[in-house]
C-alpha cells in the first residue's frame, strides 16, 4: 500500500469513526441529553465559584449582613442545607445517568473490537494457508513453511481461547473438584 493510499485509507477510517460517534449522539434520547448537559456542567471550575457565590450571598443574607433584606433562614441553615441536599441527589442521578449510558457505549465498542479482532484473525490464518498451499505447490514448503507457521495456519478455537484466559485471571472461579 503506498503512502497516499494508507492516507486514504485512514481519512476513511477517521470519517468512518466520526459517523458513528454522530450517530451514538442523535439517538439519545432527551434525557441523556440533559443529564451530559447538566453533568458537563456541574464538572466545571466555574460551576464551582458560582456555588461558592451563592452560599457566601445566602450567608450574608440570613446572617444579616445585608441591610434591607430579611433573613428568612437562620443558623444553622435548615433550608439551605436541605436545597444542597437535593441537589447533590440529582447531580449524582445525572451522572450515573451519564456513567451507565458511557458503560453501554463502552461494552458496545468492545464487542465490536471483538468481532473487528476475531474477523482479522481468521483472514490472517486464511492468509496463512494460502501461502503454505503455495509453497507446497512449487515445491518451496520445507525451506519457509515451519512448525509455528503451521500451528498459526490452524483455525483457533476463540471459546476454549476464552475460558482459558477467564480461568487463568479468576483461578477462585474454578469448580471444585471431585475427590
Amino acid at each position: 500500500m503506498t503512502q497516499k493510499a494508507a492516507a486514504r485509507q485512514v481519512a476513511r477510517n477517521i470519517e468512518e469513526v466520526v459517523r458513528l460517534e454522530q450517530d451514538e449522539m442523535r439517538r439519545r434520547p432527551p434525557s441523556s441529553r440533559l443529564a451530559d448537559i447538566v453533568a458537563r456542567v456541574a464538572g466545571t471550575p466555574h460551576f464551582i465559584v458560582l456555588h461558592g457565590l451563592a452560599i457566601a450571598a445566602y450567608v450574608a443574607v440570613n446572617v444579616g449582613l445585608v441591610p434591607g433584606l430579611p433573613a428568612f433562614d437562620p443558623f444553622p441553615f435548615g433550608l439551605l442545607g436541605g436545597f444542597f441536599s437535593l441537589e447533590g441527589v440529582l447531580l449524582a442521578a445525572f451522572v450515573l445517568m451519564k456513567q451507565n449510558r458511557a458503560d453501554a457505549r463502552d461494552e458496545e465498542r468492545a464487542h465490536l473490537d471483538l468481532q473487528i479482532s476475531l474477523l482479522a484473525e481468521q483472514e490472517v490464518t486464511k492468509v496463512i494457508q494460502i501461502l503454505n498451499r503455495i509453497s507446497a505447490a512449487i515445491g518451496i514448503e520445507k525451506q519457509v513453511v515451519d512448525e509455528e507457521a503451521r500451528e498459526l495456519g490452524e483455525v483457533t478455537a476463540v471459546g476454549n481461547l476464552a475460558e482459558t484466559l477467564h480461568e487463568k485471571l479468576h483461578p477462585e472461579e474454578r469448580p471444585d473438584e471431585p475427590a
